[in-house]
């Protein structure tokens, strides 16, 4: 995917971030030790939801299920309680803040798994080996299946930029973002895509990680997309590789979304901006059009086009805000 000097400024570019976040990645440590996980402040009614139309339910951080006509979509599944380096029964790495909204052994079976990139807080291989199952198929960027147990899956696929694949009713196509895929300092070879989901009738964007980036242009076309999965969070100090709310607010806009679930936040502390910052930079940012805004909290639930489950009311998303 990228040149050898290419390569080489990713190695340089991951190896500054290293540096400057390790001292972050320690002191967060440290003060980790020092507190419980809290329970999900909602947990969804996954099993109410009707066999047509959109509905979504935000688990936590990247980790997003979604419905669209009765096929089952999962978004970077994390349900580890820490995210790092596994030494044994040990993990080095970041607790979470807030439980997942649902159990990884409740949930239902997913038909479609989408892996962003390989960085630990979106592939998480225990909770992928959790998921393993000859039901499922994952989509994932290129040069990552190595981390997967292939044959456990019904598939596999690797993608790049702009490289496309048919899941069931579901097809996916990656597209351009502005991050990087290596989940150590050598690995730079890793890819890391956003994606585009076309099932039926419905278009659904899941922005992956990213800083702000032209790209999502792009995927706009005649045909709307129902709703954009986006991150929010991790911005302050490494806005060279994620957006900030306003940002991806933007991006959805330019992808022509009708509607946006803001994700990555409110789960594991990553960067320096207070708890609540990105959803009410978010909010304001929305103005008038807050009630795109489809989710607001981990838990929350999204719906739209299947009665009596239309998309939630402005009320109903301010209450939970």
């Amino acid at each position: 995917m990228a040149t050898i000097p290419g390569a080489v400024r990713k190695t340089r570019t991951l190896a500054d971030f290293a540096f400057r976040a390790g001292p972050i990645l320690w002191r967060r440590m440290s003060e980790d030790s020092k507190r419980t996980v809290a329970p999900p402040p909602r947990v969804p009614d996954i099993a109410g939801w009707p066999k047509t139309g959109v509905q979504a339910a935000w688990i936590g951080h990247s980790t997003v299920l979604i419905r669209v006509d009765g096929f089952t979509i999962l978004t970077d599944p994390v349900f580890s309680t820490r995210i790092g380096i596994g030494i044994g029964p040990i993990v080095l790495g970041i607790k979470r803040l807030i439980q997942p909204a649902v159990e990884l052994s409740d949930l239902p079976v997913p038909d479609l798994i989408l892996l962003s990139h390989a960085h630990m807080d979106h592939l998480d291989r225990p909770s992928l080996r959790q998921l393993e199952g000859l039901a499922t198929t994952v989509v994932t960027a290129a040069g990552t299946s190595d981390l997967l147990r292939v044959n456990r899956y019904r598939s596999v696929q690797e993608l790049r930029w702009d490289g496309s694949y048919q899941a069931g009713p579901a097809r996916v196509r990656a597209f351009e973002v502005k991050h990087w895929g290596a989940r150590t300092r050598t690995d730079v070879h890793r890819g890391y895509n956003g994606y585009l989901i076309e099932a039926g009738r419905h278009r659904i964007v899941f922005g992956g990680d990213t800083a702000y980036t032209e790209s999502f242009r792009r995927i706009r076309t005649s045909k709307p997309v129902d709703l954009a999965i986006m991150p929010v969070g991790a911005y302050d100090p490494w806005i060279h590789a994620h957006c900030n709310p306003e940002q991806a607010l933007a991006m959805a806009n330019q992808a022509g979304a009708e509607f946006v679930i803001p994700v990555h936040h409110q789960t594991f502390r990553l960067s320096n901006e207070p708890y609540r910052e990105p959803i009410e930079r978010l909010l304001l940012a929305a103005g008038s059009a807050v009630d795109r805004i489809g989710i607001r909290q981990i838990g929350d639930e999204f719906h739209l086009g299947a009665a009596p489950f239309a998309h939630a009311s402005a009320e109903t998303l301010r209450s939970s805000s």
